[in-house]
C-alpha cells in the first residue's frame, strides 16, 4: 500500500474553513482493519489523529473501526473481529463497484472509498464531506448499565425507508499481540466496534423516534461511544449521524 498520509487534515489549515461558522455536520468515516494485519497500524494511528484533531471545520468526523474476521487465522485472533463487520465491508465493496476487501479499507459516508496514502484525494473526499448536509440525528436518554447500552434514536426527517442504525463502540482500545504479524507489538484503536444493529426506517416527513438496547459483550468496557447512523438504501450513503459517550452507571456526554 502507499504510505500513509499522517499529516493531511491535522497539520494546516482545517478542510472546508468556509463552513467555520456552520453547526457541526456530522462525517462519517468507517475503517476497516484488523490487529492481524501488519499494513494497519499506520492507518489506525492516522484515524486516531483524526478522531482526536477534528481537523474539520464546522463538521464532527465520527470514526467507527470495524475489525474483520478473514486474518484470524494467520496466527492471530483478533478479540474485536466480527464476521458481521465483514459482510459491511463486503456489501461496500458490492455497492459501491469496488476491486475487493482489504485492510485498511477506509470508507467516508457510505459512498467514496478513501486512500490515506493519497493526499489529494483525501483532502477532496473530506472537503466534500463536510460541505454535504446531514439529516438531524439525536441520541437521548443514553445510559450504560447491566451489561448494556439503552437510549433513544431520534430523526427529524430521513429519506424514505432509509435505514436507521445503532453501533456501540470502545472509546480507545490497547492490545498487546501475541502472534501473527504485528507479534510483539502494542496497538491501540479508536471506536472499535462491538455491535450494530438496525432498529428501524425512516419514513419521508416524518420524525422517526425508537428507543434501543445493545448488550456490551465485554466486563471492563470502560467509556463507550454510541454512534446513530441513516443509511440510504441498505449500503447506501449516510445521510445523518450522530455520536454520544457514556460510561458504567451514568447517562451520555460528548
Amino acid at each position: 500500500m502507499l504510505p500513509v498520509v499522517l499529516g493531511v487534515l491535522v497539520a494546516g489549515a482545517p478542510v472546508a474553513a468556509a463552513q467555520a461558522g456552520a453547526g457541526r455536520n456530522p462525517v462519517v468515516l468507517e475503517l476497516f482493519t484488523s490487529e492481524g494485519c501488519s499494513s494497519c497500524p499506520p492507518v489506525d494511528r492516522w484515524v486516531a489523529r483524526l478522531d482526536a484533531a477534528q481537523p474539520l471545520a464546522g463538521a464532527e468526523l465520527i470514526v467507527l473501526s470495524e475489525h474483520v474476521d478473514y486474518w484470524d487465522h494467520q496466527g492471530w485472533k483478533d478479540p474485536y473481529s466480527s464476521p458481521a463487520l465483514t459482510e459491511r465491508q463486503q456489501n461496500y465493496v458490492r455497492g459501491l463497484g469496488l476491486s475487493g476487501v482489504y485492510t485498511p479499507q477506509v470508507v467516508l459516508d457510505g459512498d467514496v472509498e478513501v486512500h490515506p496514502g493519497d493526499a489529494q484525494q483525501v483532502t477532496e473526499a473530506f472537503h466534500h464531506a463536510a460541505g454535504t448536509e446531514r439529516e438531524p440525528v439525536s441520541i437521548e436518554d443514553a445510559r450504560f448499565a447491566n451489561g448494556s447500552v439503552t437510549g433513544t434514536v431520534v430523526v427529524q426527517g430521513g429519506p424514505k425507508h432509509g435505514d436507521v442504525l445503532v453501533a456501540v463502540a470502545l472509546d480507545r482500545t490497547q492490545t498487546d499481540v501475541l502472534g501473527g504479524e504485528n507479534d510483539g507489538k502494542k496497538l491501540t484503536n479508536v471506536a472499535v466496534v462491538l455491535g450494530l444493529i438496525r432498529i428501524g426506517k425512516t419514513e419521508k416527513g416524518k420524525v422517526f423516534d425508537q428507543p434501543f438496547r445493545l448488550p456490551v459483550p465485554t466486563a471492563d468496557a470502560g467509556t463507550l461511544r454510541i454512534i446513530a447512523l441513516v443509511q440510504e438504501g441498505g449500503m447506501g450513503p449516510v445521510v445523518g449521524a450522530g455520536m454520544v459517550k457514556v460510561g458504567p452507571g451514568r447517562a451520555a456526554g460528548r
